[in-house]
């Protein structure tokens, strides 16, 4: 595998959930190490890693001492141009939805150029759906419909494995020119404008828009806009609030 290669590896970040074993994030390390990724992020889990996480990462103890700890998803993919979440819950609101190869090529191609995370849920009930509003694809493990459940580490291992197969790929990883990307935070505050204006312009109920707000974000997330873009969205949002003179443009406007 070439360095180049390896560089986007250590740039996808694995969000686990309120994990509620500490043995499940050793035996996550482990299996995260075996393919050649690094970052671990642990968001409220139950329990920190103590002896029985380090007893299950057999040898991945040093992804458990460098994993970072959040106390909430958001700060967890604070600098992420992609984000996917995974799930096994059938969804009210479509989500755009792959499967662990689509979804390695997706982290792939975008973790050449900066920081990407893929999520996943508590070991029982998987992510809310305010978290998957966070994330721009939604990854399903083909499992039999008569019993879908994952043991925690072997869907982690799953994904793991199609990175590193996907990454030794060298068409997976066909050379483009880098967009600059929103990232997950910068996503975030144009949520809250877009929010805040839907209720100021009088176009969404703040007491009855939750799926509303769900519908757009899976919107924007799939258009994936660069930074530029996500301004001028947010100049219009600010426009349409009256926080801009409609006359500004005007050539008879008074000079001041």
């Amino acid at each position: 595998m070439t360095a180049f290669n390896q560089s986007a590896l250590k740039r996808i970040r694995f969000v686990l959930v309120e994990t509620s074993h500490p043995g499940n994030i050793g035996a996550v390390a482990r299996a995260m190490k075996t393919m050649g990724l690094r970052q671990l992020a642990l968001v409220n889990p139950q329990q920190p890693p103590g002896a029985e996480a380090i007893a299950r990462a057999v040898g991945a103890d040093d992804l458990l001492a460098a994993a970072t700890l959040h106390d909430g998803l958001t700060s967890a993919i604070t600098g992420c141009r992609r984000v996917v979440g995974t799930s096994a819950r059938a969804r009210s609101v479509e989500w755009p939805l792959v499967d662990p190869g689509a979804a390695a090529r997706l982290l792939l191609e975008e973790a050449r150029h900066g920081e990407v995370a893929l999520i996943f849920g508590r070991e029982r009930s998987g992510l809310t759906n305010d978290e998957l509003a966070q994330c721009q694809y939604l990854a399903q493990v083909p499992t039999d419909p008569g019993f879908s459940s994952l043991n925690l580490a072997a869907a982690v291992q799953l994904f793991a494995y199609e990175l590193r197969r996907h990454c030794t790929d060298a068409a997976a990883l066909a050379m483009a020119a880098p967009r600059d990307l929103a990232t997950a935070e910068e996503m975030e505050g144009f949520f809250a404008h877009l929010s805040r204006t839907l209720v100021d312009i009088g176009f969404a109920d703040p007491e009855q828009s939750r799926k509303l707000s769900r519908r757009l974000r899976r919107l924007f997330h799939r258009a994936q806009p660069d930074r530029t873009e996500l301004n001028m969205l947010r100049g219009i949002l600010s426009a349409a609030q009256g926080r801009k003179r409609p006359d500004r443009f005007s050539r008879d406007r008074p000079r001041t």
